[in-house]
Parts: C-alpha cells; structure tokens; sequence
C-alpha cells in the first residue's frame, strides 16, 4: 500500500474516532443531561408537594381558626340574643303583671261599683219607703192640725213636747251622755296642759358660770415642795392625776384646773392628803391618788343612794345610781347638779300631785333629767340626748326617756309629766339664790342674741325664750324661702357660737308664716 493509502486510512481511522467520539460524547450528554433535568423534575414534584402538604396544613389551620372564630362570634351573638330574649322576657312579665293588677283594679272597680248599684238601688227602695211614710206622716199630721185647730196654744205646745220627748227620749238621753263625757275628758286634759304650760312659761329666769377648786396651803413654802425639783413633783401629779396645778402669786392656795369634775375632786383631795402628810414625791403622790379616788367612788355611790332615799325612788338600775352620786361633784353655773335633781324632782312631784299626774313618774323623770351631765365631758352632744341614751341603756321606760329628752326642748314631749319637769327644772335653776349669775348679765346676753338675729335682713322680730336656751326669729315670709330659713338658721347659729358664751346647746328657730286677709262688707 503506498503512503496515500495510508495517510488515507489514517484520517479515516481519525475521523471515524472523531465521530465515534462525539456520538459517545454526545450520547453521554444527552444521557446527563436527562438525568438532570429528571432529577431536577423530581426535585421539583418534591418541593410542590411540600409546598402543597404546607399549603394545605396552613389552610386547615386557618380553616379552624376561622371555624373557631366564627363558633366564638356565634356564641356571642347567641348569648347576645339570649339576653335579649331575657329583656323581653322580663319586660313582658312585668307588664302581664302590670296588665293582671290593672284586670285585678278593674275587677275590685266593677266590684265597687256593683255594690255601689245595689247600695243605691236599697237607698232608692229606702227613698220610696220613706216617700210613703212621709205621705202617711202628712195625713197624720193634717188629722192632727185638725185635731189641733181646736186646742189652744198651751195644749198644742204641750202636746207637741210631749210627742217629741217620747219619741226621742232615747236619743236625747244617749247625746246628753256623750257631749257630757266628751266635754269632762277634753276639759280635763285641757285643764292640765294649760296648767302645765303655763307653769313653763312662767318659770324661766337666772343662769352663772361654773366653779373651781382651790386647796389651802400652811405656808407659800409649800408651794415649793409641790413644785419639786426642776418641776419634777408637779409633774408627775398632774400625769397621775389628768388635772392641771395652778400655782402663782396668790398667797397660800393653789388651784386644780380640769373640765372633768370628778378629776379635779379626787386631784384636790389628794393634794390636801399631800399637804397634810408632808412628803411629796412621785411615789406618795401615787399612793395618796389612789386613796383618794377609793374615797371618791364611795361617796359616789353613797351619794346616790342618798338621793334615791330622799326622793323616795325604787327600782334605778345600779350604774344610774353612781351615775348620780358623780352630780354630786358637778356644778353647773354654780349650782350643784345631784341638789338640783333633787329639787327638780321635788318640784316636779308637788306639782303633779296637785294636777293628778303621776307623781311618781314626774319625780323619777326630774331627778334623772340632767344625768348626762354626769359624762358629758367624756361624750360629745347635748347633755339631755346623752342622758336618754344612758336611760334607755339601763332599761328606763319610754316616757322617762321622753322626759330627759324634753326638758331642753330636744323633742317634743309625750305626757304632761314631761311638761312639768322641764317646768320644774326653770323652777329649780331660776329661784333666788340657785345660781349666782346678776339680772344685768342675764338680760345683757338675751339681748346680745336677739341683736345678732335682728341685725339680719328679712328679720322681723326676734324672742330669746328658755333662760336663753332658745332663740325664735320671725322673718318676711314674702321674702324668705324655706332654704333661705335653713341658711339663716345655720348663720346665725355660727355667729352665736363665735359671739356668746352660753351654756350647753343653744337652739335657733327660724319661723316664717304666711296669712291671707280679706274683709267682707
């Protein structure tokens, strides 16, 4: 074979290795390609159904929350609806029942008027019987003018007064009974309020101020020795014993001061015990208090009893009876408290007896009258409120209760009893000589509170009534309404308070009347 042939061969062999080549080259590719492009497809179908599988399980999930919020939002309108369905429910059974008490109004009605029908249909029949009665009684009558025509006066005058008592002798009898009884019971309690009253209104006149306790002492050095070193003594006595030692230039006394009466009793007893023994320190001044306050309490309590023998009262609760031995060491404006019961009570049972009251009733209200005394420096209010309040608390009747209540006017009073021991209680604080305040100082501070009330407009006249207790104004009723009454009264009360020294509750009354005139000519 010549060299053509095989360089001829050769790039046969080459070409047909080219080709060979590629088509396995290309065979390869194709085949890599597919495999991709498969896996890649595959890949694909798992990351759809991923996606779907999510897709889905999202759209369940809000799937049920939608189902459970609309379940919610169904729940709350069925609750809503519920509700509503109440209210009218409710709302229809208040106006069946409204509908049933009117059917049961216009049966009660129909029932009325039907018995008024036959109530009228008996007075018609009554009516027409009496019609015929009349017209019989006529005939009578004419046959007896007849009858009359031929009697002279004094035998008609007769004769008519005869008819007329027979018939209605009874009648006559019985209304004769009645006014007369009527007329004795109304006369009778008429009688005994007017005394009463008047009694009251005649016994009002004198008041003072109240006392204070001093102790002797045998020289000014003993003021010293009270005093103690750097105060020391004066101020252990006047912890011990809650008064106040008064100690100045006044020679040879000292004062106890103290708003509480019984403090300052067994304070001064005990300095006299100090002074008299001579040794003053803190350990004795203890020693000689609570001798001192054993003292005080029997006195107390036999000071009570006391007070009960004289007036010749039964059956007081124990705890009222101390209560009353405590007036015993109370003054007001100068006058002994537990005296003055006393005397009330005195008062208050010679009076009764005379009207034919219960004395023993009148009595037993008048000497507890002013028993909240005996605490009101350890309770606040009215004396006379506070006292109720204790004999109500130990079993005191209504009517005592009422008394106590009374005698300031704190309420108005049930029994002419009640009457008379305020009555009597004027009595007893306006005599001369129970309290020391002069007739110029009374007069000035009535005058004084009925300046105040007069210095207002729309003030007409103004009255200080009760000792002083009470302040009565007038006003122009034109003018003045009932809120404008309740703001005056208010003002002026505070005024007092700023202006006067009273004792106890002052009350101010405000009073606005209207009357309508005419003439007739």
């Amino acid at each position: 074979m010549g060299p053509l042939l095989w360089i001829l061969l050769v790039l046969v062999g080459i070409a047909g290795g080219i080709g060979t080549g590629f088509w396995i080259t290309r065979n390869w590719l194709t085949k890599t390609i597919r495999l991709e492009i498969e896996r890649e497809i595959s890949q694909s179908s798992l990351s759809a159904e991923e996606i779907l599988s999510t897709a889905k399980k999202e759209a369940k999930d809000l799937l049920k929350a939608a189902h459970l919020d609309a379940k919610e939002k169904a729940q709350k309108i069925y609750e809503e609806n519920q509700r509503e369905l109440n209210r009218q429910r409710d709302e229809n059974k208040r106006l069946e029942t409204r509908i049933e008490k009117r059917e049961e109004n216009l049966s009660a009605r129909e029932e009325q008027f039907s018995k008024r029908e036959d109530r009228l249909r008996e007075k018609e029949a009554q009516v027409h019987a009496k019609e015929g009665e009349v017209d019989k009684l006529v005939v009578e009558q004419q046959e007896k003018l007849f009858e009359i025509g031929r009697l002279t006066e004094t035998q008609a005058k007769e004769q008519i007064f005869g008819d007329m008592e027979r018939k209605y002798r009874h009648d006559l009898a019985q209304m004769f009974k009645t006014l007369k009884d009527q007329y004795e019971e109304d006369a009778e309690q008429h009688a005994r309020w007017t005394v009463s009253i008047a009694i009251q209104r005649h016994a009002s006149e004198i008041v003072n101020e109240a006392t204070v306790n001093t102790v002797s002492l045998p020289s000014d050095d003993m003021k010293g020795r009270i005093i103690g070193r750097e105060g020391r003594n004066i101020r252990a006595f006047e912890k011990i014993t809650g008064t106040d030692l008064i100690i100045d230039d006044t020679p040879e006394i000292v004062v106890v001061s103290c708003f509480n009466p019984l403090r300052r009793e067994i304070a001064r007893r005990s300095l006299e015990k100090l002074v008299l023994d001579g040794r003053i320190h803190p350990t004795n001044i203890e020693e000689m208090y609570e001798k001192s306050k054993g003292e005080v309490y029997r006195i107390i309590k036999e000071e009570g009893q006391n007070a009960l023998f004289e007036t010749g009262i039964k059956g007081l609760h124990g705890e009222l009876v101390k209560l009353l031995g405590r007036l015993k060491f109370r003054t007001s404006f100068g006058q002994n408290v537990l005296e003055h019961s006393i005397e009330v009570a005195s008062f208050a049972g010679m009076m009764a007896a005379e009207l034919g009251l219960n004395a023993e009733r009148a009595k037993r209200g008048a000497l507890l009258h002013d028993i909240g005394k005996a605490v009101d420096h350890e309770v606040e209010g009215s004396h006379a409120l506070i006292g109720a309040e204790l004999a109500k608390r130990y079993g005191e009747k209504d009517d005592v209760i009422n008394m106590i209540q009374h005698h300031h006017n704190e309420v108005d009073p049930l029994t002419p009893e009640a009457v008379l021991v305020a009555a009597a209680d004027a009595l007893s604080a306006a005599r001369p000589g129970a309290r020391r305040e002069t007739v110029d100082l009374y007069l000035k501070r009535l005058e004084l509170l009925e300046n105040i009330a007069n210095a207002y407009e729309m003030v007409e006249k103004s009255f200080a009534i009760q000792a002083g207790r009470e302040l009565r104004i007038i006003v122009q009723p034109e003018k003045v309404d009932d809120a404008l009454a309740e703001k005056m009264a208010f003002d002026i009360a505070r005024e007092i308070e700023e202006k006067v020294q009273y004792p106890g509750q002052l009350k101010v009354t405000v009073i606005r009347e209207k009357r309508a005139t005419a003439y007739a000519n």
